[in-house]
């Protein structure tokens, strides 16, 4: 079976054919940087990242691009806001000294400032004074949360800020061509110029909202048009949308950074960033645009309408979309305030689990969140850690022989073959780790019940394990079994140990309730303590 993807722009599973047979463009709609990435973002980083490495399975050089928006008024909005002292830098976290990595600015509000013992301004009590310093502060964070969940790196990860002369000229292009046209300083694309506007959120122009803010549609000669380059820096009403009463801010009216353009001085608008980076970094024609579902309409619509106005090419072959995840009926989302943060539920879960988590469902299908079904995740995870752990001690001991034949090997090729399958039904991550399940439980049940083991079987069944496990899905068989936060697990060991000890001098003194006391405590923790002759061994 030949690989084959759900095209938001047909509607239709197609077979993937690459324009370059060796060689795959992606490009992923990455996060704009006002807050910490939660687990919404999580869940569509870690399908990006199987998708990623599926191609790669098949055979694909992988040429993945993700970029970083770190031009938004909702920065901009969050410029001078009071943290607590201390570490950290996410919302309403702590901030560490000295993170924003910039020089800051002098703030002419009488309690802005904060005075240390040789009287400088202390401005650890802030995100950032500046839209560059609490993008940078943000920025920090998402790629080390990405490094937390096991993600292959993109090839780049490019910035608004960096780009800034490709836009512009995009844009000129658009003018020139008559796509687009200047208004009191600001550029918009004119939508019906663009007979094929609407085509991937199966839209008539007629029916289609205005766009941008109630200041820019008296500019517009269309209600649909949208911003390539905004006048100006970003309005105190824009600023004020994003602010929240319950917080103070230090700086009370940022506007931004701007910058030079043939219009005047002003900011890019959201959608052109895209275009002007997948073109700048990958080709003016990709194979994949990948984003989550919400970004169909208007953010990939005019992706589309504006890049192909400019270069008269198909901007992508296949758009793939993931579906949200959902705390009760609504979207998780930094507005509503109902996340987790990445780096919470991994210190609190574990990678491995979170995986397990976001992959029993498909990319394009809605998935809820609850910490039932992540406890179920982290279950099903130890399952299958488990059997990979007794394969490998079995191929590993005495009782493995090499005159030894079984079913086991039968059943490894079938599941290599249903786990193909699964994947190449537009990267069906539920259908793969099923029979990923398959071979466990084939595994265990030939464990129960051999004397002798066929070492070639035992053998396969790992590389199964590992190649599709660990190569494909992202899972890490090597990780510590049990203790599924991020912590330093030598330390976990050396104060089970130490418990250990105490149980032991319980149990010496003839304080057996009191020792088992400490036993069920352990095991209420995840350690199992098991009582052998040459004393308590323990697995985490």
């Amino acid at each position: 079976m030949t690989l084959r993807v759900l095209n938001t722009l047909s509607g239709e599973r197609e077979p993937f054919e690459p324009a370059d047979p060796d060689d795959v463009l992606l490009y992923y709609c990455g996060l704009t940087v006002s807050d910490d990435a939660h687990l919404g973002h999580a869940r569509s980083w870690v399908h990006v990242d199987v998708i990623h490495r599926w191609l790669e399975h098949l055979g694909y050089g992988v040429r993945h691009v993700e970029n970083i928006t770190d031009v938004n008024e909702k920065i901009v909005a969050r410029v001078g806001e009071r943290v607590a002292d201390g570490a950290g830098g996410g919302a309403g976290e702590p901030v560490e000294d000295g993170a924003d990595g910039g020089a800051s600015e002098t703030v002419d509000d009488g309690d802005a400032e904060r005075s240390g013992d040789d009287g400088s301004a202390d401005d650890s009590a802030v995100l950032g004074r500046s839209e560059p310093e609490v993008a940078r502060r943000f920025i920090a964070r998402l790629l080390a949360d990405m490094r937390s969940l096991n993600l292959l790196r993109a090839e780049v990860y490019p910035r608004v800020t960096e780009h800034v002369p490709e836009i512009i000229d995009l844009i000129e292009r658009l003018v020139e061509q008559g796509y687009a046209y200047e208004s009191d300083g600001s550029v918009y694309f004119d939508v019906k110029t663009f007979p094929a506007y609407g085509k991937l959120s199966n839209q008539r122009l007629e029916d289609i909202e205005a766009q941008g803010e109630e200041a820019e549609r008296a500019e517009k000669r269309h209600p649909a048009d949208f911003a390539l380059w905004k006048a100006g820096g970003v309005s105190p009403t824009a600023v004020d949308e994003h602010r929240h009463a319950d917080r103070e801010y230090a700086v009370h009216e940022p506007t931004g950074e701007t910058w030079d353009s043939p219009w005047g001085e002003g900011r890019p608008g959201w959608h052109v960033e895209c275009s002007a980076m997948s073109m700048t970094h990958l080709d003016e024609s990709i194979d994949v645009h990948m984003g989550g579902r919400d970004l169909v309409f208007p953010h990939h619509e005019n992706e589309i309408a504006q890049s192909e106005a400019a270069t008269g090419r198909q901007f992508a072959r296949y758009w793939l979309h993931a579906d949200l995840l959902q705390v009760r009926d609504e979207k998780m989302s930094s507005s509503l305030g109902n996340f987790i943060p990445v780096r919470e539920a991994v210190e609190r879960f574990g990678v491995n689990p979170l995986r397990m988590f976001f992959l029993s469902a498909s990319y394009n299908s809605t998935q809820t969140y609850s910490d039932a079904a992540v406890e179920e995740a982290i279950e099903r995870w130890e399952r299958l850690q488990t059997a990979h752990r007794r394969v490998s001690e079995a191929a590993d001991g005495p009782d493995a022989a090499t005159k030894v034949e079984s079913d086991l090997r039968s059943t490894v090729e079938e599941v290599r073959e249903r786990f193909t399958d699964a994947m190449n039904d537009d990267f069906n991550t539920r259908e793969a780790l099923a029979a990923l399940f398959d071979l466990a439980a084939a595994a265990n049940r030939y464990l129960d019940d051999a004397d002798r083991y066929d070492y070639r079987a035992l053998r396969r069944t790992l590389e199964a394990f590992e190649d599709l496990g660990e190569d494909v899905l992202g899972f890490d068989f090597a990780a510590p079994t049990g203790g599924h936060g991020g912590g330093d697990v030598r330390l976990a060991g050396e104060l089970v140990e130490l418990v250990l000890e105490v149980r032991e001098a319980e149990r010496e003194a003839g304080n057996y309730e009191r020792a088992d006391e400490l036993r069920a405590d352990l095991e209420a923790l995840g350690v199992e303590v098991q009582d052998t002759d040459e004393g308590p061994t323990y697995r985490l």
